[in-house]
């Protein structure tokens, strides 16, 4: 049984959870409490000690990301609930996090739930916490890092450290301008999602690369990127137009 509270400033946000989990999900989690403000979080945290908390982004005086000011190494898992899929969604995706939009439904809920009790990472949750903390710092639609999901568990890669991603099936290979090489068990378009498109552009059905190692295009003979590490890579005549612009709009 996992132990949970409830953090929202929405009465009717925190009882529809409630009810919710009550009523689906009765036999695997327990709601300890509900609280309508990050200060009365805090405290219910460090006196009931969950497993687990639902936590709301927006509220007045305080957002959800300040409740971690309050705990230096939290040992309780995070799900994230907001009505806006905006910037902080992407921070939490790029930080390995999870989140629930509302209006929650049972689909949802239960793959996170899912998600939760098979959570197999090797990634500390001090250290997701800390990555979130870091991205949502930066500039708008910018990120630091990533955290790459592997069999092992997850890898912390800075984003302008990947030079190019690579499908093989249904896994992917991430190179990065060290040479690492990481395999992981996602697809190329699970990868694009989750890098963004602001340095990444698809070049072809097997090829995401970044914009910052592309030093040439060959238009005239082979279509063809030329990066940084030396390597070359296809590019297709349905991706050419997109990355043109792509590399035109970048300069």
């Amino acid at each position: 049984m996992i132990t949970a509270i409830i953090i929202d400033d929405e009465l009717n946000a925190r009882e529809f959870l409630r009810k919710l989990i009550l009523r689906y999900f009765s036999e695997k989690i327990v709601i300890l409490t509900t609280c309508q403000s990050v200060e009365e979080g805090v405290n219910a945290i460090k006196l009931y000690e969950p497993e687990l908390v639902f936590l709301d982004i927006q509220m007045p005086n305080e957002n959800g990301f300040e409740l971690f000011k309050h705990f230096s190494a939290p040992i309780f898992s995070v799900i994230f609930t907001t009505a806006h899929k905006n910037f902080a969604i992407d921070a939490i995706r790029h930080s390995a996090l999870d989140y629930l939009l509302k209006p929650i439904n049972y689909i949802d809920l239960l793959s996170a739930i899912k998600r939760l009790e098979t959570k197999k990472s090797t990634l500390q949750q001090k250290t997701k916490i800390e990555l979130l903390l870091d991205n949502i710092s930066v500039a708008h639609n910018t990120f630091n890092k990533v955290a790459l999901p592997t069999q092992q568990g997850y890898d912390l890669i800075k984003l302008n450290n990947i030079v190019y991603c690579q499908s093989e099936s249904n896994y992917c290979k991430i190179t990065c301008i060290d040479g690492k090489q990481i395999l992981m068990a996602k697809t190329l378009k699970f990868v694009e999602e989750l890098l963004g498109n602001q340095l990444f552009v698809r070049i072809h059905k097997s090829y995401l690369v970044n914009l910052n190692y592309v030093i040439k295009f060959d238009k005239v003979d082979d279509l063809k990127v030329t990066l940084a590490n030396g390597e070359q890579l296809p590019v297709s005549i349905r991706k050419k137009e997109h990355f043109i612009n792509a590399i035109l709009q970048k300069k």
